[in-house]
């Protein structure tokens, strides 16, 4: 949602392993076009708890990253989008089992997205919901606020990259 195109086409080249270039357009064109969703009428809220040392690795080069951390920026500019950055400095971190991701469709129930490597599941059983959205407010909790995580973006596109 928040990825610019350079950063998604160098993590899919990275992968290992490789893909074929067309394989890697396909996936950076499915990326991409998920930025859709900020256009959608009434916009949907967003929230995205962002791991600090993502904001620090120059996946592409240094103009990729300052060119991320700028979208970043823009997005979080949205008043139906809230960023927050997870400091690597939290010792107790409700995520620690890795990424995942809390979608309520319009109409529907609550579901959660879990992905590892190449395989990604959606889960539906309440009670496993329930837990991934009691383990986010946690995360959020332990997160910079929005308005720090902004400041914090500024400041690393401020110093040496």
């Amino acid at each position: 949602m928040v990825q610019v195109v350079e950063q998604a086409r160098t993590m899919f080249t990275v992968w290992r392993p490789r893909r074929r270039d067309d394989e890697i357009e396909q996936m950076v064109a499915a990326r991409m076009a998920r930025h859709k969703l900020y256009e959608r009428k009434p916009a949907p809220t967003l929230s995205f708890v962002i791991e600090e040392s993502v904001l620090e690795r120059p996946f592409g080069g240094v103009s990729v990253l300052r060119g991320q951390l700028e979208r970043i920026l823009l997005v979080a500019d949205n008043p139906h989008v809230e960023i927050q950055v997870m400091p690597t400095r939290v010792v107790d971190h409700a995520g620690a089992d890795g990424p995942f991701t809390m979608m309520t469709p319009e109409g529907g129930e609550q579901v959660a997205y879990v992905e590892s490597q190449a395989n990604g599941r959606v889960i539906t059983k309440r009670e496993s919901v329930r837990g991934f959205a009691v383990r986010y407010g946690i995360l959020r909790a332990q997160a910079l606020s929005p308005a720090e995580s902004v400041r914090h973006i500024e400041k690393l596109l401020q110093g040496d990259l």
